[in-house]
C-alpha cells in the first residue's frame, strides 16, 4: 500500500513555502493559480502538483516577478523558468524546496539528486549550514503542526546521517594532525537525537583532531574509563531533550567530580537545553557553546 501524503491543508501549504494562508487564496481566486477540491464540511485540500506549483511560484515570486505575471505563464513554463533562475541567490531555496518534497514523498532518489547536485557547486559544510541546518530548523514547526509525521522526520534525518557517516569517514583514513587533545563526543542518558553530534565529530575530524564518538545515552559513569587512557580529554556532548531542567544542575555537579580525576580535562556541551541553566551557576571546566559554528570558531 502506498502511504505516501498526497492531500495537503492550506495550513500545510502555508508551512511548507512559507507564504500566508491567506494570500494563497488571494492568488487562487484572484489568479486561478490553484484549484483545490472541498470536502464535505467544504474545507480546502490540495494535491501533491499543487504542492510543487505553490513551491516554484514561491520562488519565482521571491525574486521578484509579479504574481499577475507568473499567473498567465502556462504550467509548463513555471517549472522552466525555476531552472533557468536558479543561481547562488536562489540555489538554497530551490534545494529546500526539493528536500522537503523528497521527505513528503520518502523519495530517495529526489534526495540524492539534490544532493549530488549541491556536492557539485559547495562543499558539505556549505552545504550542512546553507541547505540542511535550515530544513532540520523547519522540521519542528512542521512536525508540531502535522504537516508531516515522525516517519517524515525520521526518513529525511537519516538521509542526511549517512552523508555525515561518509564524509566523516573519509577524513579518518588519514591520522589525526593534532594530538594534544582528544575529543570524546557523547549523548547523555535518554538523549537520542545524535545528528548535531555527529556533525559536530566530521567538523572536529576536518580539523585534524582525534575523535572518539560514543553517541547516545551514555552514563556519567562510563565515561570515566576513558581518564585510564588519555589525559586532556574534550568531552563534547548535544542536549536536546535531556538532561531536563530540573536535572541539569546536578548533571554538572556530577560530570565535575569526573573532571576533577583529570585536570587537563573539560566539557563542552551545545543544544537546546543549554537555556536551562542557571546564570549564577558555577561551570568550572565545562563551557558552553550556543551553536556548532561557534565551537567550530573556538577550535
Amino acid at each position: 500500500m502506498n502511504n505516501v501524503k498526497t492531500s495537503f491543508s492550506i495550513r500545510d501549504m502555508e508551512n511548507l513555502s512559507g507564504i500566508k494562508a491567506h494570500t494563497i487564496r488571494i492568488w487562487e481566486k484572484r489568479y486561478n493559480l490553484f484549484s483545490p477540491e472541498r470536502t464535505d464540511t467544504n474545507i480546502r485540500t490540495y494535491n501533491l502538483e499543487s504542492l510543487q506549483k505553490l513551491l516554484n511560484v514561491t520562488l519565482l515570486y521571491n525574486n521578484g516577478y509579479k504574481i499577475s505575471k507568473i499567473a498567465k505563464m502556462g504550467e509548463e513554463k513555471i517549472p522552466a523558468l525555476v531552472n533557468e533562475i536558479i543561481s547562488e541567490k536562489s540555489e538554497k531555496s530551490h534545494a529546500l524546496n526539493s528536500l522537503k518534497l523528497a521527505m513528503l514523498n520518502f523519495d530517495q532518489s529526489l534526495f540524492l539528486k539534490t544532493y549530488n547536485g549541491l556536492m557539485e557547486e559547495k562543499s558539505f559544510t556549505q552545504i550542512f549550514n546553507d541547505v540542511f541546518i535550515p530544513l532540520l530548523n523547519e522540521l519542528g514547526l512542521l512536525w508540531q503542526t502535522n504537516t508531516i509525521s515522525p516517519a517524515h522526520e525520521h526518513f529525511i534525518s537519516n538521509l542526511i546521517k549517512q552523508k555525515i557517516y561518509i564524509h566523516t569517514e573519509k577524513l579518518q583514513f588519514e591520522a589525526p594532525t593534532k594530538k594534544d587533545e582528544v575529543y570524546v563526543l557523547f549523548l547523555p542518558e535518554n538523549e537520542i537525537h545524535e545528528l548535531g553530534l555527529l556533525y559536530v565529530n566530521y567538523q572536529l575530524a576536518l580539523h585534524g583532531y582525534k575523535t572518539i564518538y560514543l553517541g547516545q545515552t551514555m552514563p556519567i559513569e562510563s565515561l570515566e574509563d576513558l581518564l585510564k587512557y588519555y589525559t586532556n580529554i574534550r568531552f563534547v556532548s548535544y542536549f536536546t531533550v535531556s538532561p531536563t531542567k530540573d536535572e541539569i544542575d546536578d548533571y554538572f555537579d556530577r560530570f565535575n567530580e569526573v573532571l576533577k580525576k583529570s585536570p587537563g580535562s573539560k566539557l563542552y556541551v551545545m543544544g537546546y537545553q543549554i537555556q536551562e541553566i542557571r546564570e549564577e551557576k558555577q561551570l568550572g571546566p565545562i563551557k558552553i557553546f550556543k551553536s556548532i559554528n561557534q565551537l567550530v570558531d573556538f577550535l
